[in-house]
């Protein structure tokens, strides 16, 4: 039997060219175990809602098109989103009183109870992502990832 050549999933002898690769291959991991979390329990809820989610849990009263100033989203993808999150009861909504054709909205009880499952999966994932090192270890790995970002940002 011949033995497998399978270098797609390894890093590159040469970490400038592989650090990126290895990055997204780690969110990928995480990513999928957050989110197998929500798919596995009552309300299977799909990485884009549970973005959208995320903002109006930090952003309670903001309106659609907040989110698509801050996203950059195509408003007709947000506002199927944002209607099946209230079809399912996730997300509330109410009319601006300064103007009526605008909806503030909120997280429902049940959004609320997924937004906290989503953030302690989150804790979960990071402590599991760090275990092992030490803490200056993990200091180190944060600055050189801000070092990266930092790198990309200039």
């Amino acid at each position: 039997m011949r033995k497998s050549n399978d270098k797609v999933n390894h890093l590159e002898k040469n970490p400038e060219e592989g650090a990126l690769d290895l990055i997204h291959t780690v969110m990928h991991q995480y990513r999928s175990q957050q989110y197998q979390v929500l798919r596995d329990g009552p309300h299977d809820v799909t990485h884009m809602e549970s973005k959208v989610l995320s903002y109006f849990g930090h952003h309670p009263g903001a309106t659609q098109s907040d989110l698509a100033r801050k996203t950059g989203r195509d408003k007709a993808q947000l506002a199927r989103l944002i209607k099946g999150l209230r079809d399912r009861g996730l997300l509330a909504g109410e009319a601006d009183e300064t103007d009526r054709r605008n909806t503030r909205l909120t997280l429902s009880d049940a959004g609320q109870s997924v937004q906290r499952a989503l953030q302690q999966q989150a804790r979960r994932l990071n402590a599991k992502a760090v275990q092992g090192m030490q803490p200056e270890e993990q200091r180190e790995l944060l600055a050189l990832l801000n070092r990266l970002k930092n790198n990309l940002d200039a």
